[in-house]
């Protein structure tokens, strides 16, 4: 076991571990670090702890020093000059014709480095633009072609379901979504409804994934026949949040389907594939 301390460089970012060289910190301290890209100033989102060597790459960097109000002072000035560089950039990739979309610039903390995100369709030549840009500012130039689900994080935005988009708010990392998600949590495959800002499936599939599988492991499917406190039936209509379902009984062919809750049925044969399940105690087909 090692002891650290997670930083985060941005709101919503992956974490790093840091060697905090025996100080205690707490969660939000602002901290200057050493990084791969120079010294940079993070927040402390996870306060000391101890973790198992396996998840420390090594050699670990170290915290420097807690920021003190010159260093949030100097966060404040490259925030200004950010916002500068940022108009700057978009005028000379319109003199210079590139078809590429700028979408954020950040300053290292020790000013000593200026990365320019941006989209594009194609791969760009922008050699000549990174000239251009050194000559204006004098430092160091580093062009960074990001995609359009990493272009959502950064601006952030709303999502059709009025909520800030969950990438810009609590996800740390890109993960593959798939159609198969879509399809598993009952969502019609209407493009519009299934896809998010940034044209890709919506990321809320992958992290309600989980829910949904434990779910579908205790619910009957659709044309499972079940027996139910009046009598057998089959399966005719599933709703998986609030575990209810429509069942029509076989002696009752003229009636209405009833109501019943899962933790009331027990399957007693499985159509169509469905998986075995139950919410008190297993249960095997009979």
């Amino acid at each position: 076991m090692a002891e650290v301390v997670g930083v985060r460089f941005r709101d919503v970012g992956k974490i790093y571990y840091f060697d905090p060289l025996g100080i205690v910190f707490n969660k939000n301290d602002k901290v200057i670090v050493e990084t791969a890209r120079g010294v940079e100033c993070g927040e402390i989102a996870m306060a000391n702890a101890d973790v198992p060597e396996d998840q420390i790459v090594r050699p670990l960097k170290t915290v420097m020093r807690k920021a003190d109000s010159d260093d949030l002072q100097v966060l404040k000035e490259n925030a200004e000059k950010e916002a500068k560089a940022y108009d700057i950039a978009l005028r000379k990739i319109a003199n210079h014709g590139l078809e590429m979309k700028l979408v954020n610039v950040e300053y290292t903390f020790d000013n000593s480095k200026i990365l320019f995100f941006y989209t594009a369709p194609t791969r760009v030549d922008f050699r000549e633009l990174v000239k251009d840009l050194a000559g204006q500012f004098r430092v160091r130039i580093e062009l960074r072609q990001i995609g359009v689900r990493d272009e959502c994080k950064k601006l952030g935005g709303l999502s059709i379901c009025g909520r800030p988009f969950c990438c810009s708010q609590f996800l740390n990392d890109m993960q593959q979504i798939t159609i198969k998600m879509v399809k598993e949590q009952g969502i019609s495959l209407n493009p519009t409804k299934i896809s998010g800002a940034c044209g890709k499936l919506m990321c809320c599939f992958k992290f309600e994934q989980a829910a949904y599988e434990e779910l579908h492991a205790v619910t009957p499917r659709v044309g499972t026949m079940v027996r139910t406190p009046e009598g057998k039936g089959k399966v005719t209509d599933v709703n998986l949040l609030t575990g209810m379902l429509k069942v029509h009984i076989e002696s009752a062919r003229d009636s209405a389907d009833i109501v019943c809750s899962r933790n009331d049925v027990k399957i007693l044969r499985e159509n169509h594939g469905a998986q075995e399940n139950t919410a008190q105690e297993p249960l095997s087909a009979e």
